[in-house]
């Protein structure tokens, strides 16, 4: 199957490589061509250039894109997409005044979620995800990574993370597929059983959850929820260290309302992202800056709870990695629209539409380790891509807040 786009408007994040995680000064850089045209041959991105330079290429279907801008598809590299339920009732809690944290001490929250998922089966819980997954495909969403973390017994987990492995599998319900990286989040809380014995529950963890993921090869990724009243930076170096012996690397929650040392611990532990960085301390900044280790920051989150936003220029700045991500959950970010994290990015955090949209693309990709395939438009990457038209530049994308301007959306080079 082959596919010729011709006379794009603007053909946007074009990279002869593209395997470059982006920072500093980079992030302020946004390739195009204008008037181009865009080659795809069994999926992947076989040529493209001006339309000045075009030579025919045999193609069985040739669109006219004139008008229209052509772009990389989102890359969505923090998400809890697999839960049961909605949590309306905690959200008008908010409304009277009651914090996140007050919430989750009364045994709402997480502990919420984890009993509504416990009642629900395997079956239920896949159809559901499902119906998430073909929304946020809708919206521009490419390739996920979607955490367990709202089951917290060995079962729970266990279901959770077969309904993404079985999401990767069969895609979304008109059978598009899109790659989907599985991180395994026991450690999200101490459920109630465990609540006065948090060694009993961390032993489950390491010596019950992860040999049975290990063995059902379930997960890609560990993360944990290192913060007050979660687990403590020991405890996180504890549990990834044991989810390394199964292959599976860090990608940790840290900083949401607190600095305890987590980022320098997580970096110095090879993690591949460290995750919200509400809140950031000078050393915070000194561990990640110039580090491997990707800064994610989840700027819906913040709106919804009404918190500060990740620093984002300032880590830029100094020469951090930045990605952005939905954090989509049914807590804290019920939505996984990233059109919106587009805008809260550039309306709350100050970022400029192109190191907004590097963040949600080229480093987005990093932060799932994927950049060999996805985040730009380079020769051999999958023709993942979304296709604006009536716009004049990306900048009416996060301009157009809470609207989805996307015309259509392609993987893998078939029109969804």
């Amino acid at each position: 199957m082959s596919t010729l786009f011709t006379n794009i408007k603007e053909l946007i994040q074009v990279r002869e490589h593209g395997k470059d995680l982006l920072r500093g000064k980079q992030m302020d850089e946004l390739p195009s061509i204008k008037n181009a045209f865009l080659w795809i041959e069994d999926g992947l991105i076989k040529d493209y250039g001006s339309m000045d330079e075009f030579h025919p290429h045999p193609a069985e279907e040739v669109y006219d894109c004139t008008g229209k801008i052509i772009t990389p598809g989102y890359v969505d590299s923090h998400t809890h997409l697999v839960f049961a339920g909605t949590r309306e009732k905690e959200f008008e809690d908010r409304i009277h005044g009651l914090t996140y944290e007050e919430i989750a001490v009364r045994g709402g929250g997480i502990l919420n979620s984890a009993a509504a998922l416990g009642k629900m089966t395997e079956d239920e819980l896949f159809e559901q995800a499902r119906l998430r997954l073909d929304e946020v495909v809708a919206q521009g969403t490419t390739a996920i990574e979607i955490k367990s973390g709202y089951g917290l017994s060995v079962e729970s987990e266990l279901k959770i993370l077969r309904v993404v492995s079985r999401l990767r599998e069969s895609g979304t319900t008109t059978h598009h597929i899109i790659p989907i990286k599985r991180t395994f989040l026991g450690a999200h809380a101490f459920p109630e059983k465990y609540k006065n014995d948090r060694e009993g529950y961390i032993k489950l963890i390491i010596h019950e959850m992860l040999p049975k993921i290990g063995e059902e090869k379930l997960a890609d990724y560990i993360d944990v929820f290192c913060e007050t009243n979660y687990f403590t930076v020991d405890e996180m170096l504890r549990i990834i260290e044991a989810g390394s012996a199964y292959g599976l690397k860090a990608k940790v929650h840290v900083n949401q309302f607190t600095s305890l040392g987590a980022i320098d611990a997580a970096v110095k532990a090879g993690a591949v992202s460290v995750d919200h960085l509400e809140v950031m301390e000078s050393t915070d900044f000194m561990a990640l800056s110039k580090a491997k280790t990707i800064a994610t920051a989840l700027p819906s989150c913040s709106f919804f709870l009404g918190l500060d936003y990740a620093p984002v220029n300032e880590m830029i700045d100094r020469d951090i990695a930045v990605s952005l991500a939905s954090d989509y959950n049914p807590g804290s970010t019920p939505s996984g629209n990233l059109n919106f994290v587009f805008s809260l990015a550039c309306i709350k955090m100050k970022m400029t539409p192109q190191r907004a949209f590097n963040a949600l693309t080229v480093n987005a990709a990093h932060a799932l380790e994927m950049q060999d395939e996805l985040g730009s438009i380079t020769k051999g990457k999958r023709a993942n891509l979304l296709i604006f038209k009536n716009i004049e530049s990306i900048a009416a994308v996060p301009y157009n807040f809470g609207q989805v301007v996307i015309d259509q959306v392609v993987i893998d080079g078939v029109f969804i």
